[in-house]
């Protein structure tokens, strides 16, 4: 398997995503939706959970042909191109997923670009993230796999010969330059007729116009332009396309740490992202995919308010149950494998924050308003009012227990102060103001006063603690104390010592005096969204030259596409964690914008 999380490249069609490995394999792919089982599970185990491969033919006495050459997304797209220089000459596999009408295809085309080179192709489908076997027919040209509810048809442009082997399809055939040939893969389910056929060669075209045409839309014209560009299509890629909904990333179980447990998946849709998505996404100058996202926010929360969930499904499900894949050996064995997620069922007090910041941004960002938004924050400021003093399990999601988290707190502070500046500039709205006034006066007074250390200067992580928390770093962004305040620099400066790792930042300490916070054995590495949290904050606290310095580090993090996991392990060079990581991404934009001036963005 693929040694390094990094090794991979994302595409996609805005409805599912694969994972594209540097030796020709596509190790993961969810159909037809991002939260399916996959077809292709490799990722996550070994060859027979699933793959898709097309490589040189291996040389005598080897398996494989190695990792390629080079590889690069065309500019301005989520195209990527693979080559391999050989002893007979140079090829290409150019990967895609077009926009679907009807049903999701991959795109694979081979093309010769020097001399005479021969390839082989391994594709072993395996549904229900590797645990099926589907049987396997010939049908009008096609190979065709059904187990179930699935149905999988694969064709080649012009036609190559395959054969079944070892419970999968083989394929072998030789490319000389200028040659092309193109393989297609189709999911529909299998009760119905097979969908219609799509041109390879017509779908790669319309999908390199329509991505530039999208990138072009990016009013940042700052300083590391291709990375943020690059966030911005991945961001898009992420992006559930019926609903708006934007996952946190495109895998499941990727560890935080090698051989760990602390493995989740995150193809869900959280709240914590919705501020940070809606800013860099406006500000960056794409308002269609903001109002989308806004508005998948709305129905999502719609409801009872004290029912609110930290994370919902890409079309606002709120049924995510968690459970182990015991066939699944994890990656690098990392296990438990597990699909759903535990923490939807966990009070987050901050998300409250979340949702009524991203409404108050939306709304004097000028998208337009919808009749029942008031009535959900009103609705939610009521709950707040009465719930914002019990003990929650943070942005982290801690299976240790509930605590008492300064976040979380700021965030109840940050509820109240736009729900007040809302009714302070929106007359024509109806709302408690002076009571709101109050609590937001309440919660700023005891965050003062229980979550803050004078001896050592800083917030700390939840009331009567020593340990400290990166998310305290958000504290002048939100604006609940002045980056000029000296507590603010104290923390900062103290967040900076005390979770330093390697150059970039942890979240917090997994193990405060032999007493986990988050309730699970091992740690993990430098957590990305942070570590762009301190540059922003090292730049509001008037250090722009280690701000930007810190950045430079980070975007040196990604690989070779562009591309960020949740996390990264400075001693052995690595990324860990989900992948690619939305949170991270957004990091990335919104730094960008911070360090480098939103005038960069129009």
């Amino acid at each position: 398997m693929n040694a390094r999380i990094e090794d991979y490249a994302l595409i996609g069609d805005e409805q599912t995503a694969a994972l594209v490995g540097r030796d020709g394999s596509i190790d993961w792919l969810c159909l037809p939706r991002f939260d399916s089982g996959a077809c292709f599970a490799r990722l996550l185990g070994d060859e027979n959970h699933g793959h898709w491969r097309i490589a040189p033919k291996p040389p005598p006495g080897a398996r494989s042909a190695g990792t390629c050459t080079r590889r690069a997304y065309r500019p301005d797209t989520l195209v990527l191109d693979t080559e391999w220089e050989t002893a007979d000459g140079t090829v290409r596999v150019t990967d895609l997923m077009p926009q679907r009408e009807h049903a999701p295809d991959v795109v694979r085309i081979v093309e010769g670009v020097r001399g005479r080179v021969t390839l082989r192709g391994t594709l072993r489908l395996r549904f229900d993230y590797g645990s099926i076997m589907p049987w396997m027919r010939r049908s009008d040209g096609h190979r065709v796999a059904v187990a179930g509810p699935d149905s999988v048809w694969l064709r080649s442009e012009p036609p190559v010969r395959t054969w079944g082997e070892d419970y999968c399809t083989h394929s072998e055939f030789t490319v000389a330059e200028g040659e092309r040939v193109a393989f297609v893969l189709t999911w529909h389910p299998s009760h119905e007729r097979r969908p219609r056929l799509v041109d390879p060669y017509e779908a790669l075209e319309s999908s390199v116009t329509d991505w530039r045409r999208w990138a072009r839309r990016c009013r940042y014209d700052g300083p590391y332009r291709d990375a943020v560009v690059r966030s911005l299509i991945t961001l898009k890629a992420l992006t559930y396309a019926p609903t708006g909904g934007i996952l946190a990333a495109a895998t499941t179980s990727l560890p935080e740490k090698p051989g760990g447990m602390r493995n989740w998946d995150y193809r869900y849709c959280w709240l914590r992202d919705s501020t940070l998505a809606l800013g860099a996404l406006l500000t960056a100058g794409y308002q269609e995919e903001a109002e989308a996202w806004r508005n998948w926010l709305l129905r999502a929360v719609a409801g009872d308010p004290a029912a609110l969930q930290v994370m919902y499904g890409v079309a606002g499900e709120r049924r995510l149950p968690e459970t182990e894949l015991p066939w699944l050996p994890g990656f690098a064995g990392s296990s438990p494998v597990r699909i759903g997620n535990g923490a939807v069922e966990q009070l987050q007090l901050d998300v409250y924050g979340e949702v009524m910041d991203s409404l108050s941004l939306a709304r004097s960002a000028g998208l337009p308003t919808r009749p029942h938004m008031w009535s959900i924050q009103r609705a939610l400021m009521e709950f707040l009012e009465s719930a914002w003093r019990r003990p929650d399990q943070s942005l982290w999601e801690v299976r240790g227990g509930r605590r008492h988290f300064v976040h979380s707190k700021v965030m109840v502070w940050v509820a109240a102060d736009r729900a007040v500046r809302t009714l302070e500039r929106h007359q024509e709205l109806h709302g408690d103001l002076a009571g709101w006034r109050r609590l937001r006066e309440e919660v700023h007074r005891e965050v003062c006063e229980k979550g803050y250390d004078p001896e050592r200067n800083t917030f700390t992580q939840y009331y009567g603690s020593r340990a400290l928390d990166a998310a305290l770093l958000l504290i002048p962004r939100v604006g609940f104390l002045p980056p000029d305040d000296p507590r603010v620099v104290g923390t900062v400066d103290a967040v900076r010592a005390d979770l330093g790792h390697g150059g970039f930042l942890r979240r917090y300490d997994s193990d405060e005096g032999g007493d986990p916070v988050d309730g699970l054995p091992g740690g993990e590495g430098a957590f990305l969204a942070c570590s762009f949290w301190l540059a922003d904050a090292l730049h509001l606290t008037g250090r722009p030259k280690e701000a930007r310095e810190l950045f430079e580090r980070l975007v040196g993090v990604c690989n070779d596409v562009g591309l960020l996991a949740e996390e990264y392990d400075p001693v052995d060079g690595c990324q860990l964690g989900n992948f690619p990581q939305a949170f991270s991404h957004l990091g990335l934009v919104n730094s960008a914008l911070t360090l480098f001036g939103a005038d960069e963005a129009g």
